[in-house]
């Protein structure tokens, strides 16, 4: 049987055939459909970070934590997410295969942290689908009445995401191609979206950027934090920007989908955080340029649909929320996506129950069709669950981000020690993405620190960020991941040859 015939893509099998004999390195044969090109590559990421869906959910999170404070924070975490993305990129031109962080660690780690990896990346990204898909109650009630289903905000919010995420897997269902193509307008309309949006309040600027030199008031005289000075809102502040600006990895997830994987997916992944970080910081300082207040509870409320909406009047701003609703829609079919992609790689390599059922490919969409059930069957659950208790899912939430934190953790560190030993052996001479050996050192460890840095500040107990009683709340449920993987482990995958499901063997 032909690879064409077991694994239609766009294109020939001559086409494919060095993709697929370099897949064939790493143990795998193709059973996805290779079919995407540099510009879906780079939507795969750039949806996953989706800036708008970011902007709206949280600038007046991280606004009312720091104030102006917040372009700084900003900053520092989209260089340190950048580093991050270097190393990416250098693996994911070695080891263009499915599972990007799941495998990157196989690589470079042990068997143990390659599986912890790949748990707490697929537990972290299927808690974000439920997280951004509750997202469309910020938006869809302001454009009309109709999404309100129910009084209840929390309720509604329930309804509408899981709506969402019905949708998602339907999509996602129907395979690569049509999951790309929607992708694709919906990237193209959040990126004509973010530029109309920045080009209009232009024409609204009310303040000069000095303001980004001030703090109006932020930080001093917060519980515990009286002697940090301006480190205090940096750190607070710092909380938005890292829940926005991950994900990236995405356009690795897909890479057996992509064609020239090797080197269309490390342009991608880095192309996707620069845009995505960007297009952020422009709007955040417009935002701050624009707004009719700089107090920290009424912006912080308000957030950036009461900027737009003071700007622009409600008709032009229910136009532009549209264009949010559509980016919140694809953010979560991109992040299901890379859930979906993450465990059929497991599964495959016998790394969760049921390998062979888990990884079957259907072929006429060439989907993993369990996991894709199984991940909007959870991520509902998880609203489910919560509809009654908001406070408790925003600590689920909010700590879903820190286990995206680990995973990634679990990758840089485990490279850094091999960068030492002399990886990669090839140094570029292929073409291939290359830091060089003194830069990549320099990247790696500044990824690691940040990496560090950044889960400590996230997982930190404090009230202010998980709501009064709940300050450990993050702790415990790190613990409990971590622990219950750990122990499944040790039971189940401890002392077990790694060996690929039979469908998938090279």
């Amino acid at each position: 049987m032909t690879t064409e015939r077991t694994s239609p893509g766009v294109g020939t099998a001559a086409e494919h055939a060095h993709d697929d004999a370099e897949l064939a390195e790493h143990g795998y044969t193709r059973r996805l459909h290779r079919s995407l090109g540099g510009f879906s590559s780079f939507a795969a990421g750039f949806s996953y970070i989706s800036i708008l869906t970011g902007m709206f959910q949280l600038f007046g999170f991280g606004y009312g934590f720091g104030g102006p404070v917040l372009f700084w924070s900003w900053l520092v975490v989209l260089a340190g997410q950048f580093c991050v993305a270097l190393v990416f990129a250098e693996l994911s031109a070695r080891y263009p295969i499915a599972g990007s962080v799941y495998q990157w660690s196989k690589k470079m780690s042990s068997r143990a942290g390659s599986w912890l990896a790949g748990w707490t990346m697929m537990i972290g990204t299927v808690v974000t689908v439920a997280a951004v898909s509750v997202a469309m109650q910020v938006v869809l009630p302001q454009i009309s009445d109709v999404f309100t289903i129910v009084d209840d905000p929390a309720r509604n919010a329930v309804i509408l995401g899981s709506s969402t995420i019905v949708l998602t897997t339907v999509v996602n269902l129907l395979g690569i191609r049509i999951m790309a193509m929607i992708n694709n307008v919906g990237v193209a309309a959040e990126l004509i979206g973010v530029a109309l949006i920045i080009v209009l309040l232009l024409f609204h600027v009310q303040r000069g950027p000095g303001v980004v030199f001030t703090t109006q008031g932020a930080g001093p005289g917060l519980p515990g934090y009286e002697n940090l000075g301006i480190l205090a809102p940096l750190l607070l502040a710092a909380i938005m920007p890292a829940y926005v600006m991950f994900g990236f990895d995405t356009a690795g997830s897909l890479a057996e989908e992509t064609k020239n994987p090797a080197r269309t997916t490390p342009r991608a992944l880095l192309q996707a955080l620069a845009a995505a970080g960007t297009a952020g910081l422009v709007l955040l300082t417009l935002a701050l340029l624009t707004a009719d207040s700089l107090d920290l509870a009424t912006l912080g409320a308000g957030g950036l649909p009461s900027v737009l909406e003071q700007a622009f009047g409600t008709t032009l701003g229910k136009v532009l929320l549209v264009d949010v609703a559509f980016a919140i829609f694809i953010c979560t079919l991109a992040i299901q996506a890379a859930a979906i992609r993450l465990a059929f790689s497991m599964a495959r390599d016998h790394a969760l129950p049921f390998g062979e059922r888990m990884s079957t490919v259907s072929e006429q969409g060439g989907s993993p069709v369990v996991p894709t059930l199984l991940s909007g069957v959870v991520a509902i659950a998880l609203l489910l669950v919560n509809i009654d208790n908001s406070s408790i899912f925003l600590v689920i939430t909010s700590v879903s981000i820190v286990i995206v934190y680990v995973a990634y953790l679990l990758v840089t560190v485990p490279v850094l020690l091999r960068r030492l030993r002399g990886w990669p052996e090839d140094q570029g001479s292929d073409g291939r993405f290359f830091m060089g050996r003194t830069a990549g050192l320099v990247v790696n460890g500044v990824a690691v620190a940040y990496g560090t840095l950044m889960a400590v500040n996230l997982l930190w107990p404090r009230e202010l960020v998980y709501g009064e009683g709940k300050a450990w709340g993050g702790v415990l449920f790190v613990a409990v991941v971590v622990g219950v993987g750990l122990a499944y482990y040790a039971v189940a995958q401890r002392g077990r040859e790694v060996t690929v499901v039979a469908q998938h063997r090279a």
